[in-house]
């Protein structure tokens, strides 16, 4: 009888383990993705308030970015290279970057199939796929 108690409360335990699991992960991208949107929005006034000519964009601390200059569309938006976006927002080893020439994609550091934040360069867009978490 014991046995089947343990059992029971082992399989409840389980699954609220995997959901809390599930609920903290995508937390984490949330969080991120509001990071990334901040770091975006920080990087494009920083581009204007110091005059559209000058690139790379350089923040507080010596950070530079690389951004778009053209169209204007995308003027001021930080690039999803390596010398882009990265250098931006500062995750500490949390996420890894994986640059691509039109989008970024932020994931943890052991990937989760569909479970990442995607930055698109041409829109300032970030995305959270969590179907994966």
């Amino acid at each position: 009888m014991v046995i089947v108690i343990l059992g029971i409360v082992s399989a409840v335990a389980t699954s609220r383990y995997a959901r809390y699991t599930r609920e903290a992960r995508i937390a984490a991208l949330n969080g991120l993705a509001g990071a990334i949107r901040s770091s975006v929005q920080i990087v494009r006034m920083r581009y204007y308030a110091n005059g559209t000519n000058t690139t790379p964009v350089t923040l507080a601390g010596g950070i530079t970015v690389a951004v778009a200059t053209n169209p204007l569309v995308r003027r001021g938006l930080p690039l999803s290279t390596a010398a882009g976006l990265p250098r931006a927002v500062n995750v500490a080893n949390t996420f890894t970057y994986t640059a691509g020439g039109a989008q970024g994609t932020y994931n943890f550091p052991t990937p989760i199939a569909n479970c990442f934040v995607r930055y698109t360069a041409a829109t300032g867009a970030v995305t959270i796929t969590t179907t994966g978490c």
